[in-house]
């Protein structure tokens, strides 16, 4: 549950090219594991880790946009939890299909977050995809 958890606010700062900031305070919570990532702009993240992580996240984007009307239109708690588990099922295959693992695309969305240049550098690659 905190994967999924953790991999839908990514995939929701990914629709947003990581301009979004409320769900970073949120994901160290999530996560147990978040304390390594926190260090994660000191990781040299290769640039074929970063154009897989923002051709991910432009499908993400697509993904984040479709699930979250079907969110919000869902009637009650059941209804609104499958769409969810669907929606992460869906973000996970999209990251697993670009090459990259879920907990590389969360580390490289959490250092993006806290390193103005590297968020510009996957925003440019996420422009020429």
């Amino acid at each position: 549950m905190q994967r999924m958890t953790a991999l839908f606010s990514a995939a929701l700062l990914a629709a947003g090219l990581m301009t979004v900031q409320a769900h970073a305070q949120q994901d160290p919570a999530q996560d147990p594991a978040g304390q390594p990532q926190a260090q994660a702009p000191a990781q040299d993240f290769s640039d074929d880790q970063l154009q897989q992580f923002a051709d991910a996240s432009q499908e993400i984007a697509v993904i984040s946009q479709e699930y979250t009307e079907r969110l919000h239109a869902a009637e009650d708690e059941q209804t609104q939890q499958e769409v969810r588990m669907e929606a992460n099922d869906r973000m996970v295959e999209v990251v697993e299909q670009n090459g990259l693992d879920v907990d590389t695309f969360n580390a490289i969305g959490h250092a993006i977050q806290q390193d103005p240049e590297l968020m510009q550098r996957v925003q440019q690659m996420a422009e020429q995809s």
